[in-house]
C-alpha cells in the first residue's frame, strides 16, 4: 500500500495511491460506511495501517477501482504528517560516504542526530536558508516510519514495528558543524530543514530492500547515489539501535544516512530519489527577513 497526504480544501488529508492518482479515504469511508482515521498520523496512532492494508487488498479493493481518483498533476501533496514526536537520523552510513569523510571504523557506533519537527516540511515546500553567511547542503536518505511502541527490540523483531518507509531531505548548516563537531545537531534544527515524502510505502511493496537505489538530486541532475546494501548499518540495526536509547513510537520517522550531499543556494532545487518512490523535491530560498509577512 502506498499512501499519500494532500491538501484538500484547506485540510491536508490522507489518501490511497493507485495507478490512476489519488484517492482520499473520506471517500473510501463515505463509500463504504467504514471508519478509517482521515489523516496518515490517525492511521500510524490508531495502529489502523495494516489493517487498513489488509482490507484493501481484500473487500476494499474493488471498491477503490470505482471511485474516481484525483489524477496525479491536479493533486497538490502535503507532508504526510506534520507533528511527529520524533525525528531522529544517523551520519556517515554509506560506505563510499564515511571513507570519503574519513570517519569512524565501520564497527563503531554510528554518529547519530534529532530534529525539532519545526524543521518538518513536505513536497514542494521551500527550504529556507538563514540569512547568515555560510555553507549549506542537502541529503537524500531512506527514512523509516515506525507503526508501533517499541522498546529495546532486536534487529530480527526491528521490522514487525516499522510502518513503512519515505523519501527524506536533510538539510545542514555546515559551516556550523565545521566549527565543532559538537554543533551538529545546531546545525540541523533549523526551520524547514527535514523535509518529508511525498508517500509512505508499506515494506510488502517492496521486493528486495537491500536493492532500493538512494539518490540525491540538485536541479534534476543525480549527483550521489546507493543502494541500501551498501549501508555500514542495517535498517533494522538503526531500528534497534534507537530503540535502545529511547522508546519509538508510532509516527516517529528514523533517516538511514545519505549516499551523498549537495551544496544548496537561493534557487535551487534539492530532490531526494528512491527506486519506486514518487520524488521528494523542494525549492531552496532566503529565508523572510525577522520581522517579515512573507510565508
Amino acid at each position: 500500500m502506498r499512501l499519500a497526504a494532500l491538501a484538500i480544501g484547506g485540510r491536508e488529508e490522507a489518501a490511497v495511491v493507485t495507478a490512476d492518482g489519488f484517492v482520499p479515504i473520506r471517500l473510501l469511508n463515505g463509500a463504504a460506511g467504514t471508519g478509517w482515521s482521515l489523516d496518515v498520523a490517525g492511521l500510524l496512532a490508531r495502529g489502523e495501517l495494516e489493517a487498513l492494508g489488509g482490507w484493501l487488498a481484500e473487500e476494499g479493493g474493488p471498491l477503490l477501482k470505482r471511485l474516481e481518483a484525483i489524477p496525479f498533476g491536479q493533486a497538490a501533496y502535503a507532508p504526510l504528517y506534520r507533528r511527529p514526536r520524533k525525528i531522529a537520523g544517523i551520519g556517515a552510513n554509506y560506505r563510499a560516504k564515511a571513507a570519503d569523510m574519513n570517519v569512524a571504523a565501520p564497527d563503531a557506533e554510528p554518529i547519530c542526530f534529532l530534529k525539532p519537527d519545526t524543521s518538518l516540511i513536505g513536497p514542494g515546500e521551500a527550504i529556507e536558508l538563514p540569512s547568515e553567511e555560510g555553507r549549506f547542503t542537502a541529503e537524500g536518505e531512506l527514512g523509516v516510519v515506525i507503526g508501533r511502541t517499541c522498546k529495546c527490540v532486536s534487529e530480527a523483531e526491528a521490522p514487525g514495528v516499522v510502518a513503512g518507509f519515505a523519501a527524506t531531505l536533510d538539510m545542514t548548516a555546515q559551516h556550523i558543524h565545521a566549527r565543532n563537531p559538537r554543533f551538529l545537531g545546531r546545525s540541523k534544527g533549523f526551520d524547514t530543514f527535514f523535509s518529508f515524502g511525498p508517500e509512505l510505502v508499506t515494506p510488502d511493496e517492496i521486493g528486495d530492500l537491500g536493492a532500493l537505489r538512494v539518490e540525491t538530486a540538485l536541479n534534476g541532475r543525480v549527483a550521489h547515489g546507493a543502494s541500501v546494501a551498501d549501508m555500514i548499518h542495517s535498517l533494522w540495526f538503526v531500528v534497534s539501535y534507537f530503540s535502545h536509547m529511547m522508546t519509538l513510537l508510532p509516527g516517529d520517522i528514523i533517516m538511514t544516512g545519505t549516499p551523498g550531499s549537495v551544496d544548496i543556494r537561493e534557487g535551487d532545487a534539492a530532490e531526494c530519489r528512491i527506486g519506486g518512490f514518487a520524488p521528494l523535491v523542494n525549492p531552496v530560498r532566503l529565508a523572510a527577513a525577522p520581522g517579515s509577512n512573507r510565508r
